[in-house]
């Protein structure tokens, strides 16, 4: 059987698949599942082109990733043919332990351990599964490999994730703020003391990259209308959860159901086999079935939660640099125990406050490397002559507000 395929990609046209190992692991469940789960989560709501998902995510970073190595072997890198194939492996299987809807429901499927954690285990039972083929591929995901450099290309402030999500969630939502010049980028980089650097004539690229980056957070992943979603769909997972340890049966797939009923520690997690197992089994399905049919639930909270979800009543968002009144917060959580005949604790899922924050670069260890054209090194904040850059590189946290609409 030819498994060398090729994939037709709106973003970068043909995909290439390089090896028959990439082909076997794409075909494995764990790696097909991505299909079934939305890149932006709730995006979808205020962009409805952003239905792409993790599987198309995942492709189009491992591109980047083949022509980042061209390029580093072009500039006379020493990589085989096997570090080539671990780190496309490395960079193909970096999303693989995401949840449902992504990042929306990190904290309430399983609280205390992340997708990264997640796609560190799954990756360890692949490996035992492919007899060990995916050892360089793990520790170059782990930064564990000699060759640091290539963990750089996974994972760090300038990685193929991340040239990847930019163009391509900016192709999906229609919001030309996000497009860089990833192709430019990845021609201007460099090996320098095991570390990636990008050539001074690719500084105006990165200088784009890092205000596109903090554009598309605003615009796309925080918009106060997509965060409006992301915090229905989590106050929904909050209270179904409260209700099925309450002994409450719910209608859910058995997958859900075993994360709803069950408090399972980090821990038991990673040492526990059927945890990781019946995580493999849910996706984004699992979720809109169970909201569909909770629209019917005697629980009034869950029932007003899921019916607001499903026909896009969503909360009303304020945004703001300082915290929400709490007069204003404590009047509006009155009304709702009113008018929606609960306690003053139930009303809390109506009326509510939390935060947000946006970072596009982070001043560390794994910053971003200018090489200058004379020999030097600089981080990219003090060799870009853009006064702007020093300011992408502090966090802005703002408050948010949410109550449902039919309060006001």
């Amino acid at each position: 059987m030819n498994k060398k395929k090729i994939i037709n990609d709106p973003v970068y046209g043909f995909i290439t698949i390089p090896t028959d190992l990439v082909f076997d692991l794409m075909e494995h469940p764990y790696f097909q599942r991505l299909r079934y789960i939305k890149q932006l989560g709730m995006t979808h709501l205020v962009y409805p082109g952003a239905l792409h998902t993790r599987f198309h995510h995942a492709l189009g970073a491992m591109h980047l990733m083949s022509l980042a190595l061209q390029t580093l072997c072009d500039k006379g890198e020493k990589l085989t043919a096997d570090e080539q194939q671990a780190a496309m492996i490395a960079i193909l299987l970096h999303d693989i332990g995401h949840g449902p809807f992504s990042h929306a429901l990190e904290k309430n499927i399983v609280k205390g351990i992340d997708h990264e954690d997640i796609s560190t285990l799954l990756m360890n039972k692949l490996n035992e599964r492919f007899g060990g083929f995916l050892d360089m591929a793990i520790e170059i995901f782990n930064d564990t490999y000699p060759k640091r450099f290539l963990h750089e290309l996974v994972s760090s402030q300038l990685d193929m994730d991340r040239l990847d999500y930019l163009n391509r969630d900016s192709f999906y939502t229609g919001v030309s703020e996000g497009i860089i010049s990833s192709e430019r980028i990845i021609k201007m980089l460099r090996v320098v003391d095991d570390s990636i650097v990008v050539e001074e004539k690719g500084i105006y690229s990165i200088e784009k990259f890092l205000v596109a980056r903090r554009l598309m957070y605003w615009q796309v992943y925080l918009h106060k209308t997509v965060t409006a979603g992301e915090q229905l769909l989590g106050k929904i997972l909050d209270r179904a959860r409260k209700l099925s340890l309450a002994g409450e049966q719910l209608f859910a797939t058995p997958a859900l159901n075993h994360f709803l009923v069950n408090t399972i520690t980090k821990e038991a997690f990673i040492h526990e086999d059927h945890h990781i197992e019946t995580f493999t089994c849910l996706d984004d399905t699992d979720i809109l079935a169970s909201v569909k049919v909770w629209i019917g639930h005697p629980d009034k909270v869950l029932a007003i939660l899921c019916k607001n979800f499903i026909q896009r009543h969503l909360y009303h968002v304020d945004i703001s640099n300082t915290k929400p009144d709490a007069a204003r917060v404590e009047e509006l959580r009155q009304r709702a125990m009113k008018k929606y005949n609960v306690s003053f604790e139930d009303a809390g899922y109506f009326v509510f406050t939390d935060t947000i924050s946006n970072n596009a670069y982070k001043v560390n260890d794994a910053n971003i490397k200018i090489l200058m054209k004379d020999g030097s090194i600089r981080d990219i904040t003090t060799a870009s002559d853009n006064s702007n850059l020093e300011a992408l590189a502090k966090t802005v946290e703002k408050y948010i507000f949410c109550y449902t609409k039919d309060l006001i």
